[in-house]
């Protein structure tokens, strides 16, 4: 499966912020924003990337990540030069997605906790895979209404009246159809190829499936100033008191086996003396620990 990382956008509701850099490499807390969905991928399996972004930015996002070659993974990069709807990004990546599944996250979400992205990378098979996630403002979000049965009946765009709380977060799943449904999509009434469209056809096609979050999930949209804010507060909470660190692409790619426990230790020592290095030192020291106390 291949996985994109949507990264463009005008960054309107962030203006003045993304004057100075693009709102995906805005910082949350103590790391730049698209490290969070990067590392979700990571942890998901993925190792073949594509990032999306404006061709103004695009410079910044290599020198960042490079081409992935650090944490075990093959990053490409292609231009969006008009933001014209999450889905233009399947017709913008044709060649890189070519015969393959493919997974798309935006690079303003934040997600943490439980296994249900990992179990559906997993098992995913053919169809679309989406996610519902309870919210008390469904009306900002893509829609999805469950009938009695638990199915999901239908999605709607940012809806003034909602048929339910359940928001579709910007993490979505397709087999190869993706492509050609794209294709053949009509632009919406603001002009944008809508996600909640390729879904739509989906269900349409009865290929549609639904997984609701559980509560302890928590997914965080940092698009605007507020919630940028309120994401950075959140990621302080949980790093202070588990003591580990949300969005650490070095690690995810060291638990998922993408990176040695000898390469881990030469990317900490190559950074400068800051909190980031001192943790993933601890992360080399622990697990130094562990193989020491495996039975001979």
């Amino acid at each position: 499966m291949k996985g994109i990382i949507l990264a463009g956008g005008a960054g309107s509701r962030l203006y003045p912020l993304t004057l100075v850099a693009s709102k995906q490499l805005q910082p949350v807390y103590d790391k730049p924003m698209v490290y969070y969905p990067l590392t979700t991928l990571i942890e998901g399996g993925i190792r073949e990337l594509c990032l999306i972004s404006t061709p103004q930015d695009l410079p910044r996002f290599r020198q960042l990540l490079g081409d992935g070659s650090a944490w075990g993974l093959s990053i490409e990069y292609r231009e969006q030069a008009k933001p014209e709807g999450i889905a233009q990004a399947f017709l913008i990546a044709e060649s890189f997605i070519g015969p393959d599944a493919v997974t798309l996250i935006l690079g303003d979400n934040v997600f943490y906790g439980g296994e249900s992205f990992y179990r559906a990378f997993a098992e995913f098979r053919s169809g679309a895979t989406i996610f519902g996630y309870h919210v008390n403002d469904p009306e900002r979000y893509g829609v999805v209404e469950f009938d009695a049965r638990g199915q999901a009946i239908s999605i709607e765009e940012k809806p003034r009246s909602p048929k339910s709380n359940y928001a579709v977060p910007g993490l979505y799943i397709f087999d190869n159809q993706v492509v050609q449904i794209t294709k053949d999509l009509k632009p919406s009434a603001r002009g944008e190829l809508e996600i909640t469209d390729v879904n739509v056809e989906y269900m349409r096609r009865e290929q549609l499936r639904v997984h609701r979050l559980s509560r302890g999930f928590a997914w965080l949209d940092a698009g605007t100033s507020s919630s940028l804010h309120e994401a950075s507060a959140y990621v302080q909470t949980i790093e202070k008191r588990a003591g580990i660190k949300i969005g650490c692409p070095e690690e995810a790619a060291f638990r998922r086996g993408f990176l040695s426990l000898d390469k881990l230790e030469a990317q900490a020592n190559r950074m400068p003396k800051c909190e980031y290095r001192e943790y993933l030192t601890e992360v080399v020291a622990e697990a130094k620990r562990l193989a020491r106390n495996l039975p001979q």
